[in-house]
């Protein structure tokens, strides 16, 4: 009877494991550089300029020493 070969069953795991983190990454940069279908995604620094000019940010007082 044969023995079960594990170092190349452990090795197909990892190459589809490489396989899956590439594919993953390669759709993350597809997204990255295609643009949504509605225009700017939230969060893309041109929409967070509007948004800006709407609301200027406040900053908030910080308490003195004195009182």
């Amino acid at each position: 009877m044969a023995t079960p070969n594990y170092g190349y069953e452990k090795r197909q795991k990892e190459l589809a494991r490489k396989k899956k983190k590439e594919d993953k990454l390669r759709e993350k940069a597809n997204r990255k550089l295609s643009p949504s279908s509605d225009g700017l995604a939230p969060g893309d620094p041109e929409d967070d300029v509007a948004s800006l000019e709407r609301d200027p940010p406040t900053v908030p007082e910080l308490p003195t020493k004195n009182g």
